[in-house]
């Protein structure tokens, strides 16, 4: 199962990607990569070593395409390195089982490097590997855009998780990820509203989200305990029963009944 997590910056997504990665990972082996240019979610896993992204692995880049990071255009490298020894090799192990690994993709620098670059080539090759060819449940906290997602790959994501909360602006994103989603492929696009204070905002956000064609997965309501996570760097299944806990398990039994 491959899901990607998606959403206008601040809405929860990172939140959301650490937390079904933990609650996924005691029973089924989980890689959590993070896809997101601010690379929030080792914290929220409550991991704070310094971790160098792969995209800035400079001498790795080199090693697999031929070519250094930030070469003039016109040089020569490899558009398919070999990466298929990289996801054990440089994921970070997390959790007592070992049953969850993380990796961090980093982001390729616009200015220089451009779009077809030997970062940019080794970063979408990796993905494309553990989208298709690993066993593993894998979670993408990925940014508002699906940059790193080609055709090939996105087409076999098994379902896009589109987090919003209550407020034009972010379902004004969420119809612009569903527009960029279907454009390549992904199917099954699925919403989850966060920080919900009422009834009455819930309803708001299902029937724009009805009007906008997207299926709605579930509810996280506005919880102390995520600000608590967030504050103190750890992550949110560490506090016990929350109420914003319970919701995102209740999400992660509808992903396995989805998928089933």
């Amino acid at each position: 199962m491959k899901i990607a997590i998606t959403g206008k910056g601040g809405v929860g997504k990172t939140t959301l990607s650490s937390t079904l990665s933990c609650i996924f990972s005691q029973t089924y082996k989980v890689f959590a990569i993070d896809a997101d240019p601010d690379m929030n979610l080792a914290s929220s896993l409550g991991i704070h070593e310094q971790i160098t992204p792969i995209a800035k692995m400079r001498d790795l880049i080199k090693d697999r395409t031929g070519a250094e990071p930030g070469s003039s255009f016109g040089e020569v490298f490899k558009m398919n390195p070999t990466i298929s020894d990289l996801p054990e090799t440089l994921a970070i192990n997390y959790g007592p089982n070992d049953n969850l690994k993380l990796l961090v993709m980093g982001t390729v620098d616009k200015g220089g490097d451009g779009c077809v670059c030997p970062a940019s080539v080794l970063l979408k090759a990796l993905l494309r590997h553990m989208i298709l060819k690993k066993d593993e449940i894998v979670i993408l906290d990925m940014e508002a855009g699906i940059e790193h997602l080609g055709r090939k790959t996105a087409e076999s994501v098994d379902m896009m998780i589109v987090v919003v909360e209550p407020g034009l602006k972010s379902l004004e994103t969420a119809q612009r990820i569903k527009k960029l989603a279907g454009d390549i492929g992904i199917k099954n696009i699925q919403a989850v509203v966060n920080k919900v204070s009422s009834e009455e905002e819930e309803v708001f956000v299902r029937e724009k989200l009805h009007e906008l064609g997207i299926a709605f997965l579930g509810s996280i309501p506005r919880d102390s305990t995520v600000i608590k996570a967030d504050m103190e760097g750890k992550p949110l299944n560490s506090y016990g029963t929350s109420a914003s806990l319970q919701s995102i398990e209740k999400i992660a039994e509808r992903i396995l009944n989805l998928e089933g």
